[in-house]
């Protein structure tokens, strides 16, 4: 795999690292042990196993941990759904970062797709 650093998908999802950074510092104070944590864990858990998968040197082992950043993506995307359920966060605060989730899934599952075609490497 290439440098993970030149890979858009890992590029974007430390964007919505940042992003959804800066949206949790508006939830409750009450939230910081629950919400506020788990949706940190989940957001950054996206472009750590991207780069973790990006070190691997073997396909079965990269596909491994793409999954599981888009599994941290699904977990991130139900966290605002709660925060938004639950009235912690406005639906139109959740909006752009939700729009930024679909952005790094269709890249992330690109990469994916792509692994899995590949008929090179282990």
């Amino acid at each position: 795999m290439t440098n993970y650093k030149n890979l858009e998908v890992w590029k974007q999802s430390m964007l919505l690292v940042k992003d959804t950074y800066q949206l949790v510092k508006s939830y409750p104070r009450e939230e910081r042990y629950a919400l506020t944590l788990q949706t940190k864990r989940a957001v950054i858990s996206i472009p750590c196993n991207i780069a973790e998968g990006a070190g691997r040197f073997h396909k079965k082992d990269t596909l491994q941990f793409l999954h599981i950043a888009r599994g941290s993506l699904y977990e991130l995307e139900t966290l605002l759904n709660i925060a938004v359920m639950v009235e912690v966060l406005p639906e139109e605060q959740a909006m752009p970062i939700i729009e930024k989730i679909d952005t790094v899934m269709k890249l992330l599952n690109g990469l994916i797709n792509y692994y899995k075609k590949d008929k090179a490497g282990s």
